[in-house]
Protein backbone atom coordinates (compact mmCIF):
# COMPACT_ATOMS: atom_id res chain seq x y z
CA UNK A 1 0.00 0.00 0.00
CA UNK A 2 1.63 3.34 -0.75
CA UNK A 3 0.38 5.49 1.82
CA UNK A 4 0.51 9.73 0.91
CA UNK A 5 0.40 13.00 2.63
CA UNK A 6 -1.59 15.83 0.76
CA UNK A 7 -1.18 18.89 1.48
CA UNK A 8 -3.52 21.73 0.13
CA UNK A 9 -5.00 25.22 1.57
CA UNK A 10 -8.32 24.43 -0.61
CA UNK A 11 -10.13 22.28 1.29
CA UNK A 12 -12.07 21.27 -2.05
CA UNK A 13 -9.05 20.29 -3.97
CA UNK A 14 -7.60 18.33 -1.01
CA UNK A 15 -10.86 16.05 -0.82
CA UNK A 16 -10.78 16.03 -5.27
CA UNK A 17 -7.14 14.56 -4.59
CA UNK A 18 -7.79 12.28 -2.20
CA UNK A 19 -10.99 10.62 -4.10
CA UNK A 20 -9.03 10.72 -7.12
CA UNK A 21 -6.23 8.72 -5.42
CA UNK A 22 -8.14 6.89 -3.89
CA UNK A 23 -9.85 5.18 -6.58
CA UNK A 24 -6.58 3.12 -6.81
CA UNK A 25 -7.07 0.21 -4.01
CA UNK A 26 -3.10 0.58 -3.63
CA UNK A 27 -2.94 3.92 -2.56
CA UNK A 28 -4.24 5.05 0.45
CA UNK A 29 -4.68 8.72 1.85
CA UNK A 30 -3.15 9.04 5.20
CA UNK A 31 -3.47 12.59 6.34
CA UNK A 32 -3.92 16.13 4.79
CA UNK A 33 -2.57 19.61 5.50
CA UNK A 34 -3.82 23.29 4.93
CA UNK A 35 -0.32 24.37 4.94
CA UNK A 36 3.60 23.43 4.84
CA UNK A 37 3.73 23.53 8.73
CA UNK A 38 1.08 21.16 8.76
CA UNK A 39 2.60 19.00 5.81
CA UNK A 40 6.37 18.40 7.62
CA UNK A 41 4.57 17.45 11.08
CA UNK A 42 1.77 15.02 9.22
CA UNK A 43 5.03 13.64 7.15
CA UNK A 44 7.35 13.58 10.68
CA UNK A 45 4.39 11.46 12.62
CA UNK A 46 2.78 9.25 9.27
CA UNK A 47 6.06 8.75 7.46
CA UNK A 48 4.29 8.22 4.23
CA UNK A 49 5.34 6.76 1.09
CA UNK A 50 4.56 9.93 -0.76
CA UNK A 51 4.06 13.70 -0.14
CA UNK A 52 2.04 15.75 -2.90
CA UNK A 53 2.34 19.16 -1.88
CA UNK A 54 0.95 22.09 -3.33
CA UNK A 55 3.39 25.02 -4.37
CA UNK A 56 1.36 27.86 -3.09
CA UNK A 57 0.11 27.84 0.28
CA UNK A 58 -0.30 30.74 3.64
CA UNK A 59 2.50 30.62 6.01
CA UNK A 60 5.21 28.02 4.85
CA UNK A 61 4.30 27.40 1.40
CA UNK A 62 4.83 23.52 -0.57
CA UNK A 63 8.45 24.76 -1.66
CA UNK A 64 9.39 25.49 2.02
CA UNK A 65 7.81 22.37 2.98
CA UNK A 66 9.63 20.59 0.37
CA UNK A 67 12.75 21.67 1.75
CA UNK A 68 12.09 20.47 5.18
CA UNK A 69 10.83 17.17 4.16
CA UNK A 70 14.05 16.29 1.69
CA UNK A 71 16.22 17.29 4.75
CA UNK A 72 14.90 15.89 7.24
CA UNK A 73 13.97 11.66 5.34
CA UNK A 74 14.97 10.35 2.60
CA UNK A 75 11.94 7.97 3.09
CA UNK A 76 9.22 10.04 1.77
CA UNK A 77 9.10 11.00 -1.97
CA UNK A 78 8.28 14.87 -2.62
CA UNK A 79 5.32 15.19 -5.73
CA UNK A 80 4.37 18.76 -6.37
CA UNK A 81 1.58 20.40 -7.66
CA UNK A 82 1.84 23.01 -9.81
CA UNK A 83 0.34 25.64 -12.23
CA UNK A 84 1.20 27.00 -15.48
CA UNK A 85 1.74 30.38 -13.69
CA UNK A 86 4.62 29.14 -11.64
CA UNK A 87 7.19 28.15 -13.76
CA UNK A 88 9.65 30.26 -11.59
CA UNK A 89 9.67 28.02 -8.15
CA UNK A 90 10.27 25.11 -10.45
CA UNK A 91 13.97 25.44 -10.13
CA UNK A 92 13.71 25.54 -6.69
CA UNK A 93 11.62 22.32 -5.88
CA UNK A 94 13.97 20.50 -7.94
CA UNK A 95 17.17 21.75 -5.80
CA UNK A 96 14.77 20.74 -2.71
CA UNK A 97 14.72 17.42 -3.80
CA UNK A 98 11.33 16.84 -5.37
CA UNK A 99 10.38 13.70 -7.49
CA UNK A 100 8.20 14.80 -9.45
CA UNK A 101 6.31 17.76 -10.85
CA UNK A 102 2.20 17.67 -11.85
CA UNK A 103 -0.20 20.40 -13.37
CA UNK A 104 -3.36 20.76 -11.06
CA UNK A 105 -5.61 20.70 -13.77
CA UNK A 106 -3.89 17.78 -15.64
CA UNK A 107 -5.71 14.19 -16.01
CA UNK A 108 -6.60 12.45 -12.79
CA UNK A 109 -4.94 9.31 -14.29
CA UNK A 110 -1.25 11.48 -14.23
CA UNK A 111 -1.83 11.84 -10.24
CA UNK A 112 -2.21 8.20 -9.58
CA UNK A 113 0.97 7.23 -12.18
CA UNK A 114 3.22 10.58 -10.81
CA UNK A 115 2.27 8.64 -6.92
CA UNK A 116 3.11 5.70 -8.19
CA UNK A 117 6.16 6.67 -9.88
CA UNK A 118 7.86 8.48 -6.74
CA UNK A 119 7.35 5.85 -4.62
CA UNK A 120 9.40 3.41 -6.40
CA UNK A 121 11.89 5.90 -6.47
CA UNK A 122 11.06 7.11 -10.14
CA UNK A 123 10.99 10.34 -11.21
CA UNK A 124 8.11 12.01 -12.41
CA UNK A 125 7.24 14.82 -15.09
CA UNK A 126 4.04 15.17 -16.45
CA UNK A 127 4.20 15.72 -20.31
CA UNK A 128 2.77 18.91 -20.00
CA UNK A 129 4.62 20.57 -17.42
CA UNK A 130 7.89 18.90 -18.85
CA UNK A 131 7.97 21.45 -21.26
CA UNK A 132 7.99 23.81 -18.10
CA UNK A 133 10.48 22.36 -16.11
CA UNK A 134 13.01 22.77 -19.00
CA UNK A 135 12.35 26.14 -19.35
CA UNK A 136 13.79 26.90 -16.25
CA UNK A 137 17.36 26.35 -16.34
CA UNK A 138 17.87 29.00 -17.99
CA UNK A 139 20.05 29.43 -21.64
CA UNK A 140 19.10 29.50 -24.70
CA UNK A 141 16.57 26.50 -25.48
CA UNK A 142 18.06 25.27 -28.76
CA UNK A 143 21.48 25.40 -27.21
CA UNK A 144 20.31 23.15 -24.28
CA UNK A 145 18.38 20.57 -27.10
CA UNK A 146 21.73 20.30 -28.73
CA UNK A 147 23.66 19.51 -25.84
CA UNK A 148 21.22 17.26 -24.33
CA UNK A 149 21.17 14.93 -27.55
CA UNK A 150 25.52 15.57 -27.69
CA UNK A 151 25.45 13.99 -24.09
CA UNK A 152 22.44 11.22 -25.03
CA UNK A 153 24.69 10.43 -28.20
CA UNK A 154 27.54 9.21 -25.74
CA UNK A 155 25.52 6.42 -24.72
CA UNK A 156 24.75 2.97 -25.91
CA UNK A 157 21.38 2.32 -27.63
CA UNK A 158 20.84 -0.09 -24.47
CA UNK A 159 21.65 3.32 -22.01
CA UNK A 160 19.15 5.56 -24.28
CA UNK A 161 16.42 2.96 -23.72
CA UNK A 162 16.36 3.20 -20.41
CA UNK A 163 17.21 6.73 -20.15
CA UNK A 164 13.95 7.39 -22.38
CA UNK A 165 11.81 5.28 -19.96
CA UNK A 166 13.38 6.90 -17.18
CA UNK A 167 12.37 10.15 -18.36
CA UNK A 168 8.42 8.66 -19.05
CA UNK A 169 8.50 8.72 -15.01
CA UNK A 170 9.30 3.88 -15.23
CA UNK A 171 10.58 2.70 -11.58
CA UNK A 172 13.16 0.60 -12.44
CA UNK A 173 11.45 -2.46 -11.86
CA UNK A 174 8.94 -1.02 -14.68
CA UNK A 175 12.15 -0.52 -16.62
CA UNK A 176 13.48 -3.75 -16.48
CA UNK A 177 9.85 -5.80 -16.81
CA UNK A 178 9.77 -3.48 -20.47
CA UNK A 179 12.74 -4.48 -21.06
CA UNK A 180 13.06 -7.84 -20.50
CA UNK A 181 16.05 -7.51 -18.06
CA UNK A 182 16.61 -8.15 -14.23
CA UNK A 183 16.07 -4.94 -11.66
CA UNK A 184 19.54 -5.33 -10.61
CA UNK A 185 21.10 -4.37 -14.16
CA UNK A 186 18.56 -1.21 -14.06
CA UNK A 187 20.16 0.04 -11.20
CA UNK A 188 23.62 -0.28 -12.88
CA UNK A 189 22.34 1.02 -15.92
CA UNK A 190 20.85 3.80 -14.36
CA UNK A 191 24.42 4.93 -12.24
CA UNK A 192 26.30 4.77 -15.54
CA UNK A 193 23.40 6.63 -17.43
CA UNK A 194 23.89 9.73 -14.66
CA UNK A 195 27.65 9.19 -14.51
CA UNK A 196 28.03 9.81 -18.25
CA UNK A 197 25.59 12.64 -18.10
CA UNK A 198 27.15 14.39 -15.52
CA UNK A 199 24.04 14.64 -13.21
CA UNK A 200 23.31 13.72 -9.56
CA UNK A 201 19.36 12.55 -9.29
CA UNK A 202 16.99 10.57 -11.75
CA UNK A 203 14.80 13.90 -12.36
CA UNK A 204 17.93 15.86 -13.77
CA UNK A 205 18.51 13.01 -16.10
CA UNK A 206 14.43 12.91 -17.01
CA UNK A 207 14.85 17.05 -18.39
CA UNK A 208 17.63 15.85 -20.20
CA UNK A 209 15.80 12.94 -21.79
CA UNK A 210 13.01 15.36 -22.81
CA UNK A 211 15.34 18.14 -23.98
CA UNK A 212 16.97 15.33 -26.37
CA UNK A 213 13.25 14.62 -27.20
CA UNK A 214 13.87 10.97 -26.33
CA UNK A 215 10.08 10.97 -24.49
CA UNK A 216 6.74 10.26 -26.81
CA UNK A 217 4.65 12.49 -25.70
Amino acid sequence: MIRVVVADDEAMVRTGIRGILETDPGIEVVAEAANGHEAIDLVARHRPDVAALDIRMPGLDGLGAAEAICRSTKDTAVLMLTTFSEDSYIARALGAGASGFLLKSGDPRELIAGVRAVSEGAAYLSPKVAARVISNFGGDRMLRAERARAAVAGLSDRERQVLALLGAGRSNQEIARELFLVEGTIKSYVSTILNRLGVRNRVRAAIIAHEADLIDD
